[in-house]
């Protein structure tokens, strides 16, 4: 069975850590083709730096997505250009740096397309995610692309559904990212589209998605600014394994991952 592993939003050192450590045995023991994950706060817990990137696509990763954090660092956007495997989401407005979607070949030989899709609610007021998931998907089907994958970095539950249900039938995934927190609520849709709410994160999870406790219950509690910083304990790497049918046209399981470390 081809495979794929998403893993969720990678957070700071910590997610580099679990990644470096723990993808290696999980690609192996579940024969996995390939390996997408959100990175957009693999560095210090918000955005992405050039260091980061090169260690997580040495660690293993094939594919890297983001989301509305993607540009906190400048120095990502000249790396981005030249390296089509990390992703933005499609609908920024143009002129943007970066590409949206790419087209990449499994360990088994499989040509899959991979979207990345930002929400528009209660998040940035983009280009309509559903319109450019159309738009990506059928370029990337003229392209030869045999198994499509989205990630829908989103805000609203609803949001997120709702574009699981455009795409069903469409797709083979489409995974929801940004909030940090595993949802329980992976299905196959009646298309073959395999869905998740979220995949959670990799990252540690002693803490408020990612951030140390004290500083974000300060904020709560008082309502003055406060820096937020990375926590450290609670190691967890979580996500989704995508299991393809033998002609690779739909889903035909999803399961959730979650595989933790000594802080």
């Amino acid at each position: 069975m081809n495979r794929i592993l998403f893993l969720g939003d990678v957070f700071g050192r910590t997610g580099r850590r679990l990644v470096r450590e723990l993808l290696p045995d999980i690609t192996s023991a579940y024969e996995v083709d390939l390996v997408v994950a959100n990175v957009e706060n693999a560095a210090g817990g918000i955005g992405l730096t050039i260091k980061a990137a090169d260690e997580l696509f040495a660690s293993g990763i094939d594919v890297m997505t983001s989301g509305n954090h993607i540009f906190r660092h400048a120095e990502i956007v000249e790396y981005m250009e030249q390296n089509d495997r990390l992703l933005r989401p499609a609908n920024y407005l143009e002129p943007c740096p970066g590409k949206g979607a790419v087209l990449v070949t499994t360990r088994s030989g499989a040509r899959v397309g991979v979207v990345n899709l930002l929400g528009r609610v209660f998040m940035e007021p983009l280009g309509c995610p559903f319109r450019t998931a159309d738009r990506e998907i059928a370029a990337l089907a003229k392209q030869g692309a045999q198994v499509f994958l989205v990630d829908m970095h989103a805000e609203a539950t609803s949001e997120k559904q709702a574009m699981a249900w455009h795409l069903t039938g469409r797709v083979q995934a489409v995974i929801g990212t940004h909030t940090h927190v595993q949802t329980a609520d992976e299905t196959i849709l009646a298309g073959g589209t395999a869905y998740i709410t979220d995949a959670g994160m990799t990252g540690p999870h002693d803490s408020v998605i990612g951030m140390r406790k004290e500083t974000v219950l300060e904020r709560f509690l008082t309502g003055r600014p406060v820096r937020f910083e990375a926590a450290r304990k609670g190691l967890r790497l979580e996500g989704v394994l995508i299991g393809l049918s033998e002609d690779l046209g739909r889903a035909v399981e999803i399961v959730r991952i979650q595989r933790s470390l000594p802080s």
